[in-house]
């Protein structure tokens, strides 16, 4: 094994002449250490790395996430991570806010490994915070994104339409929930509420353009109803695909879908 210091990425990895996973440890710029691995594409030389972001309890290392990584190595160059209080990493989780820094760092880690092209997708949580995340970072040279996917993400805050989100605004927002999400999920929940609040989803949406967007959202999600993706489709250009049949995010995406979206992610450009 060989570790080396590259600025604010730490990277442990198997020998540079083997082909294979590399693990990280990178530092967002609020100083929250984040784990994160990186896959090579598994059909060759390719310019486009896409950086997975998984929703709420999950982690770089879920069999959902490594599954949805191995399908879109086949596409491309993949890094997945885990966000703040959850995994490895260390910090408390806040529900989608400062995790945009999770994301950025992580995009940049892709960028120093050479890739030009950078695309990001999100699984609820995580797909709140790809399209904050791009809304956000625009005008940054090494942060922006070439194209971004939203998996299942929630359109507007507080959203406790359904039992599955109210079990979720439960176990953040109570201190015996807080509790479960630690020994129960392996996540560490911020116990302050948001100040200020972030930026919505369907705000961050019209900022997005002229970078690719495509919103994916299953007719059968449990947490999100189908109003929350057409919400987010029609505040800004984006690709809206409603699946027949799908749950909620990467437990629910079968590898058709994955293998979709990665094909749309390595080809997708802004529009001429």
């Amino acid at each position: 094994m060989s570790s080396e210091a590259e600025g604010r990425f730490h990277t442990s990895a198997v020998s540079s002449i083997t082909p294979g996973p590399r693990r990280a440890t990178l530092c967002t710029s609020d100083g929250v250490r984040i784990e994160a691995v990186y896959e090579p594409c598994s059909k060759g030389v390719t310019d486009t790395a896409i950086v997975v972001a998984h929703g709420f309890t999950g982690s770089a290392d879920r069999p959902a996430v490594r599954r949805a990584a191995g399908v879109f190595a086949q596409h491309a160059a993949v890094v997945t991570f885990s966000f703040r209080g959850h995994g490895r990493s260390t910090g408390r989780s806040t529900v989608g806010d400062r995790e945009v820094l999770d994301l950025a760092t992580a995009v940049e880690w892709a960028r120093s490994l050479g890739y030009a092209r950078v695309v990001t997708v999100g699984f609820s949580m995580g797909g709140s915070v790809v399209l904050r995340h791009a809304a956000t970072h625009q005008g940054s040279a090494r942060g922006r994104t070439e194209a971004v996917a939203a998996v299942s993400a929630p359109a507007r805050w507080y959203y406790r339409g359904t039992p599955a989100m109210r079990r979720v605004h439960w176990l953040v927002t109570r201190r015996a929930g807080r509790l479960v999400g630690r020994f129960g999920f392996a996540t560490r929940i911020h116990p302050e509420d948001w100040d200020p609040v972030p930026l919505s989803p369907v705000e961050a949406v019209p900022l997005i353009a002229p970078t690719p967007l495509l919103i994916v959202h299953g007719d059968r999600d449990l947490y999100f109803p189908v109003d929350h993706p057409r919400m987010l489709a029609a505040a800004g250009p984006a690709q809206l695909w409603l699946e027949r049949g799908m749950g909620h995010a990467e437990n629910a995406a079968d590898e058709a879908l994955l293998t979709r979206i990665a094909s749309w992610l390595t080809a997708a450009r802004p529009a001429a």
